[in-house]
């Protein structure tokens, strides 16, 4: 696998994560970009992330008594499940908002995210329309009088979100691209002393994972992705959802695999429920707001000095540095602010900017969150101590970035769904398909 585009990526993480080399043997990563119309190595991108997550939970596994197992996985498969496409019943759900998407403003253009109807009323807002009256065309035409970076700023401002089209070198030359740029892809953080917990012993026949308890609050992309990674990968995943923060149709796509609860942290009941969850979790994994859940006493610190031995995994859009360390985002905005969408135009044939043909931010952090989650209860074996695990969108971003371009990439054919589908399955919200990841820890396709 020598300068296999992939394995050099791969093992980048590995090494990172002070995990064991000689795991990388049991690796095989068959194929290469591109693999969608894209110039971007979106399909390393899936390969690499998902073999880690996966490499890396058969690691802990053989830290618990396992042989080490081979991880195959395929780069078509890995860039086809990276799409998120899923279809309930026959029926396959619209993913966007009807104002969801990008606006010609008068210097530029905007990207708004209104999958979320707060998020899509307050941009109607902003821009003086009535959001019980308003169509497309009226928010077309109101941007036509709003500074790209203007409406941006405006938007933070009232914590709703939006953000303008860049180029690279203009997103290099913000505070935080070049905050961005000075951090890791992820960090590996020791939080407090513990002494390495004994986990539940495997059967032979036993998922990498199983016996461990993930608790899950994630909602919109990445986190619920790496939850259902690690379910698949045989932990027992617990999602505490909200009962008053609505949802979106991938729910049903990202909650494979999980158990499912309504807990209001609100209340002080539901903090005390959340208290005794984590009593006996391995794992406590959230994407709310930067400092969401601290400021209602679930600090990683806080975690750590109840659950000693606890991992914590932190999502967050643009890192933990810079000016926008506390702003919300989603995978499709920060395409657009880091320069992604200004690139994919420029390389085709109109110049029209142009998303990723998938949410590979989202779905590639998401696998690192479960990388990094197991890579810390390695450590924790080995080490003891508490341990932080933080990712961000925008941390991706800059690495998919340097994982370089695909010659002629966007000429690539989009490949063929149902070779790659599994379909019906029974499940809670009806007949699904059945994904790479949940195909057991030797991913390879058609298993």
């Amino acid at each position: 696998m020598s300068h296999h585009p992939s394995f050099d990526a791969l093992a980048s993480l590995w090494r990172h994560a002070g995990l064991a080399p000689a795991a990388l043997d049991f690796v095989t990563l068959p194929g290469q970009d591109p693999v969608f119309p894209s110039s971007f190595a979106v399909g390393t991108a899936a390969q690499s992330t998902m073999a880690a997550a996966a490499l890396a939970a058969c690691e802990l596994a053989h830290a618990r008594g396992q042989a080490r197992q081979r991880v195959t996985v395929d780069m078509t498969h890995a860039a086809v499940e990276c799409t998120g496409w899923f279809s309930i019943d026959g029926h396959t759900p619209s993913i966007w908002d009807a104002f969801s998407g990008l606006y010609r403003c008068a210097d530029g253009h905007v990207r708004v995210h209104a999958n979320f109807a707060h998020h899509r009323d307050g941009a109607l807002r902003v821009l003086g329309l009535d959001p019980a009256s308003a169509t497309r065309a009226d928010a077309e035409q109101a941007f036509r009088h709003w500074k790209a970076l203007d409406f941006e700023q405006t938007m933070a401002e009232r914590g709703l979100v939006a953000t303008a089209l860049r180029r690279f070198d203009e997103w290099d030359a913000t505070p935080q691209g070049q905050a961005v740029a000075a951090q890791p892809l992820l960090t590996l953080t020791r939080i407090g002393d513990a002494p390495p917990r004994a986990l539940p012993p495997l059967a032979g026949d036993d998922r990498p994972l199983a016996g461990l308890r993930v608790l899950d609050l994630t909602r919109i992309l990445a986190g619920p992705v790496g939850g259902r990674a690690l379910a698949a990968l045989g932990a027992d995943v617990m999602l505490v959802n909200s009962p008053h923060l609505p949802n979106i149709a991938a729910i049903a796509d990202t909650s494979r695999g999980k158990r499912s609860v309504h807990v209001d942290l609100r209340t002080a009941d539901g903090q005390a429920t959340l208290w005794r969850l984590l009593d006996q979790a391995h794992v406590f994994s959230q994407g709310y707001r930067p400092g969401g859940l601290a400021a209602l006493g679930f600090s990683p610190q806080a975690l750590a000095e109840r659950r000693p031995g606890i991992v914590c995994v932190s999502l967050t859009a643009y890192g933990t540095q810079g000016p926008w360390a506390d702003r919300r985002g989603f995978d499709s905005l920060v395409q657009t602010a880091m320069g992604f969408n200004h690139a994919e135009g420029e390389a085709a044939s109109n110049g029209q900017p142009r998303a990723l043909p998938m949410q590979i931010l989202d779905q590639a952090t998401g696998y690192l969150m479960a990388f990094g989650a197991a890579a810390a209860l390695w450590r924790q074996q080995h080490e003891g101590g508490s341990w932080h695990v933080q990712v961000s969108l925008a941390q991706t971003g800059h690495w998919l970035r340097g994982l370089g371009r695909i010659d002629q990439g966007l000429a690539a054919a989009t490949p063929d769904f149902a070779l790659y589908l599994d379909g019906g399955r029974a499940s809670g919200f009806g007949h699904g398909v059945r994904g790479a990841m949940e195909q057991g820890s030797q991913l390879s396709p058609h298993q």
